[in-house]
């Protein structure tokens, strides 16, 4: 009994001691830890200090305030692009007094050449001067940079490409308008800026969870992850932590602006503040092509009599008749991998195996794949594109048209019977909405934007067609070249009619009336 309690009182100051060694080693540790939490958060405060007093000082030169858009690639031709000009010719024309300032990452180009791109691009002429902040350091936010963690490393390196920006110039009015979130808390917490945000697209959303939860290949989700439920299920912890930080970034904006319908449920979700959050659809060049007769509108009675008389035959056009020219199914959009001309490849290729070789198959038809390249990635996407279309066997019947000024795109919708449009959940779709207005009959993917906002019934009446899949596109498509004359024009219309609310017009008012309340608070 004696050897048990002796053993108990020598257990329990061996477990004293042991006590007093973890005390001595954590207490140390606490303190450090405080110490250094103290200091950064004394650099911190230093540094918002020294940047407000570079913009007293910038402000006071200026003799007003300025309003900076942080655009990497705002060089690159895209939709995304075009909210960007758009934006600045609105905030000029209202406010007089305010300046400029566009954060860029495009290298090898002046100011002057990116203005001139947009006017041939986009035929949008800023009213006055803007000053552009060269970026060294794009690189940081290239996919291409991150092999593995792409979303972490990308956002990471927005942070370091924000500071650079901020460092460079610092704003009254941070607007980020292409959907680098992390670079919010920078421009509000340490520039003491005010921020805006227009998302094109949520960096991470509720529909790539389930892409990896089902273990689906895409374009985000490789096949080996998608293979192994392990890999998986990190890939899902993964996403959802990187979805609580995205939502507390988002959520420091004090104005967001959603391009969609389908965009705003994943801003809802994910930043939590509805109070703040709009949509503003995209501005898309309507007026450009609304003064184009539709095709077949002023003989519409004399086509319908010579379809009727051929037995429903039409030539290359579309037409009754005796013209070859070739029908021509269109596609805009940049040579990005969500884009999934790859989709849109295969589908035509079935399409052609469809039709034969007979009067109006084969050589009747072209698909003409229209985009921007952004870097070299984008471009040897275009060479693995061509390669497919060898392998397939329809590089005679494909044309690709890379960064084509806008009077070509013009040319080429306008003519076009089909205008396609294949990406899964696509944020918005402006290129849909510009093959619609041209009188293209569109045939769009069945998700996102395009089914929720865009290729919707107008007054009751059919707008385009939508698909999913290479054998429902190929269908469709073969569903749109069979539609008589008549058929074609009363969805022309129909399509034609409903673009008015996706006009210049409509966005610079919505854009105004998001953007109002900081506006006012910068130049009272």
């Amino acid at each position: 009994m004696a050897g048990h309690e002796h053993h108990h009182h020598h257990f329990s100051l061996c477990f004293c001691d042991l006590m007093r060694l973890l005390w001595s080693l954590v207490m140390p540790c606490v303190y450090l830890s405080l110490a250094l939490t103290l200091l950064l958060l004394l650099v911190l405060l230093g540094l918002r200090v020294w940047l407000q007093g570079r913009r007293k000082t910038r402000r006071a030169q200026d003799g007003g305030p300025a309003v900076a858009f942080f655009h990497p690639y705002c060089n690159a031709g895209g939709g995304g692009e075009r909210v960007l000009w758009c934006s600045l010719r609105a905030l000029m024309n209202r406010y007089p007094n305010v300046s400029f300032v566009v954060y860029t990452g495009d290298k090898g180009v002046t100011g002057e050449q990116v203005l001139e791109g947009a006017r041939q691009r986009f035929n949008i002429t800023l009213p006055r001067p803007v000053t552009f902040i060269f970026l060294r350091h794009r690189g940081l936010v290239e996919a291409a940079s991150y092999p593995h963690f792409t979303l972490l490393g990308q956002s990471l390196g927005s942070m370091f490409l924000g500071w650079e920006a901020l460092t460079a110039f610092v704003p009254d009015l941070y607007v980020d308008s292409m959907g680098y979130a992390f670079t919010l808390p920078i421009f509000r917490y340490l520039g003491g800026c005010k921020v805006a945000s227009y998302v094109h697209y949520p960096t991470v959303s509720t529909d790539m969870l389930t892409v990896v939860r089902e273990r689906n290949p895409r374009f985000n989700n490789a096949d080996f992850i998608s293979r192994n439920p392990v890999l998986s299920a990190v890939k899902v912890l993964y996403y959802c932590l990187f979805a609580l930080l995205y939502g507390l970034a988002g959520s420091c904006s004090d104005v967001v602006m959603v391009n969609s319908t389908w965009t705003l449920g994943h801003i809802l979700a994910l930043w939590r503040c509805p109070g703040r959050t709009s949509v503003v659809y995209p501005p898309c060049d309507v007026r450009a092509f609304l003064d184009v007769p539709l095709e077949g509108e002023e003989d519409e009675d004399e086509l319908e009599e010579d379809w009727e008389e051929l037995g429903g035959e039409e030539d290359g056009r579309g037409r009754a008749g005796g013209d070859t020219k070739c029908q021509s199914i269109v596609s805009v959009g940049q040579f990005r991998p969500e884009k999934d001309h790859l989709l849109q490849i295969r589908a035509f290729a079935k399409l052609l195996d469809r039709k034969g070789d007979g009067p109006g198959g084969r050589e009747a038809l072209r698909l003409v794949l229209i985009g921007g390249c952004r870097n070299q990635e984008d471009e040897d996407r275009v060479l693995m594109l061509r390669g497919l279309c060898q392998e397939l066997g329809v590089s005679d019947r494909v044309d690709f048209k890379l960064n084509v000024p806008f009077d070509e795109l013009k040319r080429e919708l306008v003519s076009a019977t089909i205008g396609l449009h294949t990406m899964w959940n696509e944020h918005f779709g402006i290129g849909v909405v510009e093959c619609m207005a041209a009188g293209t009959i569109v045939l769009a993917h069945k998700s996102g934007g395009p089914k929720l906002d865009i290729v919707v019934p107008h007054e009751g009446r059919q707008t385009g067609f939508l698909a999913d899949s290479e054998d429902s596109y190929a269908a469709a498509m073969e569903i749109i070249l069979a539609l008589t004359p008549s058929a074609r024009l009363e969805i022309k219309r129909a399509a034609r009619e409903s673009v008015g609310r996706f006009s210049d017009q409509e966005f610079e008012a919505c854009f105004l009336a998001a953007t109002e309340a900081l506006m006012n608070q910068l130049v009272r």
